[in-house]
């Protein structure tokens, strides 16, 4: 399969995340959109891991690769910030090998048909190329892989750069993150519902859930304004994908 990656290209994030990564790490157990919202939806797309060679690709500071640890999964862990890769190294010791790599580069050090699992939250609204990225998650996973991967709603991002923005393209857009400490200013793409599915399907991937989660109830409990704003509107989208 034709693979579209440079070899040395810099997460668009990679700054924005470095800025953050304490302060993210230490509110990532408790902030209401992550912890109440995606985190939740994520996981109730999981298979069974226990035994299974598991991918976590963007872990960030290692809080899916602990959760997956403890379920009894076998997990190498990735991430483009080297400050999240020093958290993530720290939290999770010597059970979970953390490599500093983008996704927007080859996954050349790890080996054909070697997951079960290929996870990646909240990560892949940083990555350009689709096609390319979802090609070495099809070659890393066995046949009849799975690969669970969660993304700020199309829908979502679209409206709120309406007035600057064509729907139909791929678009760099930023937006000013204030629940981390300093405000810190994070880029990320906007993409049409066609560059989620598409991209997907010409990987080798056949489509098994797509789920537009609702926040649980300790959501409400810490932030109710949001709470109630997406039982009306959706903010992320999470996937379930099967390899061919």
């Amino acid at each position: 399969m034709t693979n579209s990656l440079d070899f040395n290209t810099k997460s668009i994030a990679q700054d924005a995340y470095d800025k953050l990564a304490e302060e993210y790490a230490a509110r990532i157990g408790t902030k209401a959109h992550n912890a109440y919202y995606e985190r939740p939806a994520t996981l109730s797309l999981l298979p069974e891991v226990k035994g299974r060679r598991v991918l976590d690709a963007g872990c960030g500071p290692g809080v899916y690769a602990e959760i997956l640890v403890k379920r009894g999964a076998q997990v190498v862990a990735l991430d483009a910030s080297p400050k999240m890769v020093a958290l993530a190294r720290a939290r999770l010791g010597e059970a979970v090998p953390v490599i500093q790599a983008s996704l927007e580069n080859p996954l050349n050090f790890l080996e054909n048909e070697s997951f079960n699992l290929v996870v990646a939250p909240l990560v892949l609204d940083y990555v350009r190329d689709w096609r390319a990225v979802f090609g070495e998650f099809q070659r890393v996973l066995m046949p009849g892989g799975v690969l669970v991967f969660s993304m700020e709603h199309p829908t979502m991002k679209y409206l709120d750069f309406l007035e600057e923005s064509n729907y139909f393209q791929t678009e760099l857009v930023s937006y000013t993150w204030k629940g981390f400490g300093l405000p810190v200013e994070v880029p990320s793409y906007r993409r049409s519902l066609a560059e989620v599915f598409n991209p997907l399907i010409e990987a080798g991937f056949v489509i098994d859930r797509v789920l537009e989660p609702l926040p649980i109830e300790t959501f409400k409990e810490t932030e109710p304004e949001n709470y109630e704003k997406l039982l009306r509107e959706p903010g992320f989208l999470c996937i379930r994908a099967l390899r061919r």
